[in-house]
């Protein structure tokens, strides 16, 4: 489980193919700092399990069907990626809950500078724009944001300068991928009406 606050900012060192299996390894400061062999990690929204650390960098088994349903698929060496460690019982949550399970992509339709914030307008996947609530939560590429519009199955949300500058937002692109998560309780309360037979909208 986690919130949305990402931790840092790292890069991607390697991300190759082992006999099947695909790996990828992270340069990393904060992250790695403590990280036991086993625990979770959400890259770019997606929760990860580390199976290698050192004081520099974090490595990760990925599955095939988790990179070919997300934006990892897209990573090279350099690429900068969303860092956020678990949540602890006893420490402040300051998002809101994400569980690494991505839904699906998005693809940013338009991301510029609007006075001192930023404006991100993302094109969800087809049929996602009932899980979205104005004012409600979404994680983008495992960042914490509140919507601000929906269109459809599209939303936008506003992005502060410390978000800018926290995570790698910065170098988002129309055109490029991002990791969706919906929030939980829109996802259950959807299960609900689907099963009762009641609206999707």
């Amino acid at each position: 489980m986690f919130t949305g606050i990402v931790e840092e900012t790292g890069a991607v060192e390697s991300f190759v193919n082992f006999g099947g299996t695909w790996r990828l390894r992270v340069v990393a400061r904060a992250t790695t700092q403590g990280l036991a062999v086993g625990e979770s990690v959400a890259v770019n929204g997606c929760c990860l399990t580390a199976v290698s650390s050192d004081q520099a960098t974090v490595t990760f088994d990925v599955l095939e069907e988790t990179r070919r349903l997300t934006n990892l698929s897209a990573l090279g060496p350099g690429s900068p990626v969303n860092l956020e460690r678990s949540m602890r019982a006893d420490g402040r949550f300051g998002g809101h809950f994400v569980t690494g399970h991505i839904d699906g992509t998005g693809t940013v339709e338009v991301f510029e500078p609007r006075g001192a914030d930023h404006y991100l307008g993302v094109k969800g996947p087809k049929g996602g724009g009932r899980l979205l609530v104005m004012k409600g939560s979404i994680a983008v590429d495992g960042i914490s944001l509140t919507v601000a519009e929906v269109r459809g199955d599209s939303f936008a949300v506003w992005i502060i300068p410390h978000t800018i500058e926290a995570t790698n937002l910065r170098g988002r692109r129309a055109g490029d991928p991002v990791n969706l998560e919906f929030d939980m309780l829109g996802k259950y309360v959807d299960k609900i009406l689907m099963s009762q037979g009641g609206p999707r909208t």
